[in-house]
């Protein structure tokens, strides 16, 4: 029998602990030999220091980033972290060396901005107020190998340039096991047939299934299945249970990927081509500006809301991702839900008939 895939910390994780390990050797004035995080998902996590200094009243900890069995290239990452007074009240978050920044929109860090997402900087400026509750403070986060570990993501594409990212919102990488996976929505497919659910909603990730969910308040929880990436394996299943008339629910990103054909969304196993959603564009004669937002858009967030969620960017994506889930699963005939990225109501799109 194999063993239960073990889980890891995210980089957002591994840099608030080293944050708050500098924090404790600056007020302490030793090396700490046990760091005491509580991550966002409630969960309480503990990490010894690798390497811990300090020196002119600064202080400097690092953390090594323990990725589990999730396949991860910063899996082994030196997270390094140096504390500094600083004037005034505020803290302020910095990347060094190795930490990448964002050159181009469509990312949840603003242009210019270094690649450290919301959710790490919250837990950072929290790990640093635990031990001082005031004063200005300022927060350097380095990776010194960042910069060629990031040579093997899609960074570079996106617009992050020179480094990692510093990603995260639980806390914890979970790592997947796709038939763990499979076997999951097969099992949830099989429990809404059995309590009589008229209809399922397939979601990409929580934000989607949550939209889905005030969306269809009438629908048992039982119709909602968390899909993940595995999209050709969720519709062939629907097939297989009857459910002919699913709903997706997913974001525009997504959206777009699914349309393309992609079996799995996952990145590693697909890429999100807007070259390919321009050429479906011009086919489908929309105007001129429509077509050069896509064009010159780094991704696909970024040209649905340049565009407030167009009626006609939205209808030609959809089109092409009924002709992409027939080719999964002929039988299926799904509508689809946009989940926006403002939070606001979903966008229902009927399927129709060809």
């Amino acid at each position: 029998m194999a063993r239960p895939l073990r889980s890891g910390y995210t980089t957002g994780t591994c840099a608030a602990a080293a944050v708050k390990g500098a924090a404790l050797l600056l007020r302490d004035g030793i090396r700490p030999t046990v760091i005491t995080l509580t991550l966002p998902c409630g969960e309480q996590a503990r990490f010894t220091p690798s390497t811990a200094s300090h020196k002119n009243g600064n202080a400097t900890c690092s953390i090594t980033k323990d990725a589990g069995d999730d396949p991860d290239v910063t899996n082994g990452a030196e997270l390094t972290a140096t504390l500094t007074p600083a004037p005034g009240s505020d803290i302020t978050i910095a990347g060094g060396s190795g930490i990448g920044k964002v050159t181009k929109p469509g990312l949840a860090v603003a242009v210019g901005e270094w690649a450290i997402n919301p959710i790490p900087r919250r837990m950072i400026e929290q790990a640093v107020r635990e031990i001082y509750p005031a004063g200005g403070w300022l927060v350097t986060i380095s990776i010194p190998d960042g910069e060629a570990r990031a040579k093997k993501t899609l960074n570079a594409r996106l617009g992050i340039i020179g480094g990692l990212s510093i990603l995260g919102t639980t806390g914890i990488v979970r790592p997947i096991s796709i038939q763990a996976w499979t076997d999951t929505i097969d099992t949830a497919l099989d429990v809404a047939r059995a309590v009589h659910c008229p209809t399922v909603v397939l979601a990409t990730g929580r934000t989607s299934e949550l939209a889905a969910m005030r969306h269809h308040a009438n629908l048992p929880e039982e119709a909602f299945i968390m899909m993940g990436d595995h999209v050709a394996h969720a519709l062939q299943s629907c097939q297989r249970h009857g459910f002919t008339q699913p709903m997706l629910a997913c974001q525009f990103a997504k959206l777009v990927k699914i349309a393309c054909g992609h079996a799995n969304t996952h990145a590693v196993a697909s890429q999100l081509d807007l070259a390919q959603l321009t050429r479906w564009l011009r086919a489908a004669a929309v105007p001129d500006d429509l077509i050069r937002r896509a064009a010159t858009a780094n991704t696909a967030r970024e040209l649905v809301l340049a565009s407030d969620y167009s009626p006609l960017l939205l209808q030609t994506v959809c089109d092409r991702l009924l002709i992409a889930i027939r080719q999964h699963a002929p039988g299926l005939t799904p509508t689809i839900l946009i989940s926006r990225y403002d939070g606001k109501n979903a966008i229902p799109y009927p399927s129709r008939s060809r």
